[in-house]
């Protein structure tokens, strides 16, 4: 009787729950990794248009399961209209609604804007606080959104853990974790005190266009020296 041919085994795209998951770097291979991106990108920025704390804090809400482009698509005409929290809280969850909804989960989101802008005219009078937990109790806002503000708008050394670099940090050894915030303490404690204030931006920026999530770039990596990832992709396919 024949005997079926072997599947061929999946790439290791360093999940957390994945038991090949890339081996934890030593700190001086951690450093030399996030060094690497810094010298490619010495000037990092988020994606997501905005003009001011506010602006910017409405935006990463919105960005929740949505891309950045689709987000910045939709927040000129938002912004336009409700520019400050007074006019988005009079603009309420209705009103917010009709310029949000080409974006996953815009009916809830609409109505997060709405109290977030509400909560904000009540309780701060109408100015984005820059402590994580007065920012963690508005509507909508979770511990990654809050680090985004505080990190972009504030100027603090936060590490905003999404997607990209909850990946990242698995699959490249960098700092896994099983959880957001296990890699978030991780990235903290490893990565350089002087550029931890942009490394989620080249981390995050690295993982959405290069370290992708299912077909990683390593041939265009500027850190695949210092990766400890197990099946690196040396040529694009053919």
């Amino acid at each position: 009787m024949p005997t079926k041919p072997a599947k061929p085994k999946k790439p290791n795209h360093g999940s957390a729950r994945d038991p090949r998951r890339a081996r934890l770097m030593p700190p001086a291979q951690a450093e030399a990794f996030i060094r690497a991106l810094a010298v490619a990108n010495p000037a990092p920025e988020t994606e997501l248009t905005y003009s001011d704390p506010f602006t910017l804090l409405v935006a990463v809400v919105l960005s929740a399961q949505a891309t950045d482009a689709a987000v910045n698509r939709c927040t000129p005409a938002l912004f336009a209209a409700a520019p400050t929290p007074e006019k988005m809280a009079a603009l309420g969850a209705d009103g917010v609604a009709p310029y949000i909804r080409t974006i996953g989960l815009w009916q809830a989101k609409a109505r997060n804007v709405a109290a977030l802008a509400q909560a904000l005219v009540e309780k701060h009078a109408g100015e984005v606080p820059g402590e994580r937990e007065a920012l963690e109790a508005l509507p909508g806002v979770g511990r990654k959104t809050a680090n985004v503000v505080l990190n972009v708008a504030f100027g603090q050394h936060t590490m905003a853990v999404d997607t990209h670099i909850f990946r990242l940090g698995n699959r490249c050894g960098l700092a896994p974790g099983k959880t957001p915030r296990e890699v978030e303490d991780m990235l903290v404690k490893r990565c350089p005190p002087d550029l931890l204030r942009d490394a989620h931006h080249w981390l995050i920026l690295h993982g959405r266009y290069v370290c992708k999530a299912r077909a990683p770039e390593c041939w265009r990596c500027v850190a695949r020296a210092h990766c400890n990832y197990r099946d690196k992709v040396l040529a694009p396919p053919v």
